[in-house]
């Protein structure tokens, strides 16, 4: 989407901003957008990390039943000897 504006689009952006908010809010507004991308990113990692941490419970979960599944011992080699 941003990569079809090119430069000429980001200056006429930035001149509207200032004739809207003023140069005084034009910070506050600037901290306000860096919060709420910070705030969304955290977000996202902890629902990643909650993903993954379920994932794991659910995997080792499945390890007992797969160690029981499969027999405690070997069966011996039953080849023929050459």
């Amino acid at each position: 989407m941003l990569s079809s504006i090119g430069p000429t689009g980001f200056i006429l952006l930035a001149v509207i901003a200032l004739l809207l908010f003023g140069p005084n809010k034009l910070p506050e507004l600037g901290r306000a957008v860096g919060r709420t991308f910070r705030e969304f990113k955290e977000g996202a990692r902890d629902i990643i990390s909650d993903d993954d941490s379920s994932t794991r419970k659910e995997q080792e979960k499945a390890k007992p039943l797969a160690a029981e599944s499969q027999p405690a011992h070997k069966p011996a080699d039953k080849r023929l000897p050459e």
